[in-house]
């Protein structure tokens, strides 16, 4: 088998391809042949050192394959069972072995690549708009990075769950990618002041919530964008980590700070179970629509980091072993 591994934490250099032996499956485990892996912010945080590993290590945490072999006590899954992931700690590769209970099943009418492209961002956006801040019909959402993988996903289902969606990009094609995912108004940060805009198109009211997956450059402004008793919603930091800051802002409007990670969400089995079939459920009804903006091969894995660092991307990146 083929896979990436991680040696040293540093540039997308330090990724490096090679031939390996092919796990075997232990109790409780399975082993699935990768149809296509999903390209994510925290794979980056991973291989750069924001977060600590022990190393040597595989990378890629999201994707989509056949099951080849199920391990002693599995009856989760069976060979043949096209599933997907969002914890596997190797799916920068041609095989790896996942816990059988955390795979999810892909329905039929829903393709590999799709749900390797849809399973991780998918679910986050589910649980961020229904678990932690559950969004009413009505209510006014801010969302960060609108044109991204997540951003075109959480545009959609917080449209679907009644919320007034204001995005922000940084470029007119990336205005129209978000207004097509569902986006009520896009802001292009890079031409105008997203704080005073919002609180134009809110008539000074402000938003209920704010989703933000950039982190340090968008933070002190998103706090200043939210209505009394607001909550913002900090889920990545693709800018930067958030300085510390003084917890006695949050009194102006007795507002709330959360910073979730989709894993604590779905570490159950029947939440993870609940979520996948709901998010895939809307793919194979085609309300959740899907754009993969490039494809890459295991050989390409630094460049597929390089695309997603630079922002310019425009929805997912997926690595096709």
């Amino acid at each position: 088998m083929q896979a990436i591994m991680l040696y040293e934490q540093g540039g997308p250099e330090v990724l490096k391809l090679e031939e390996r032996p092919t796990p075997q499956p232990g109790p409780g485990e399975a082993l699935v042949q990768v149809a296509a892996a999903g390209v994510n912010y925290i794979d980056i945080y991973r291989r750069s050192g924001w977060y600590k590993l022990t190393l040597p290590c595989g990378m890629g945490s999201e994707g989509a394959g056949t099951v080849l072999q199920a391990g002693a006590g599995v009856t989760a899954v069976a060979p043949g069972d096209r599933v997907a992931w969002i914890a596997g700690a190797h799916s920068y590769a041609t095989h790896t072995v996942i816990p059988a209970d955390k795979l999810a099943p892909v329905p039929e009418k829903v393709t590999l690549e799709q749900a390797a492209a849809t399973i991780l961002q998918g679910i986050t956006a589910d649980v961020l708009t229904s678990r932690t801040y559950s969004l009413k019909p009505g209510d006014r959402c801010l969302v960060h990075a609108a044109a991204g993988g997540v951003g075109r996903l959480l545009c959609q289902v917080a449209k679907m769950r009644g919320a007034h969606v204001i995005g922000t990009v940084s470029s007119e094609a990336k205005a129209q990618a978000a207004r097509e995912s569902g986006a009520d108004e896009a802001i292009i940060y890079t031409k105008m002041d997203f704080e005073a805009e919002v609180k134009r198109i809110t008539g000074g009211k402000g938003v209920n919530v704010v989703y933000d997956s950039v982190g340090k450059d968008t933070f002190d402004k998103s706090l200043a964008c939210l209505a009394p008793l607001g909550t913002m919603v900090l889920f990545g930091q693709s800018s930067g980590f958030v300085p510390p800051f003084d917890i006695q802002r949050l009194a102006g409007g007795s507002l709330f700070l959360t910073r979730p990670v989709v894993f604590h969400y779905v570490n159950a089995r029947e939440d993870l179970l609940r979520h996948a079939a709901q998010v895939l459920g809307w793919v194979a009804e085609g309300k959740l629509k899907l754009h993969i903006d490039r494809k890459f091969s295991l050989a390409e894995a630094a460049q597929a980091h390089m695309a997603l660092a630079s922002r310019q991307t425009m929805g997912k990146l997926l690595i096709i072993p």
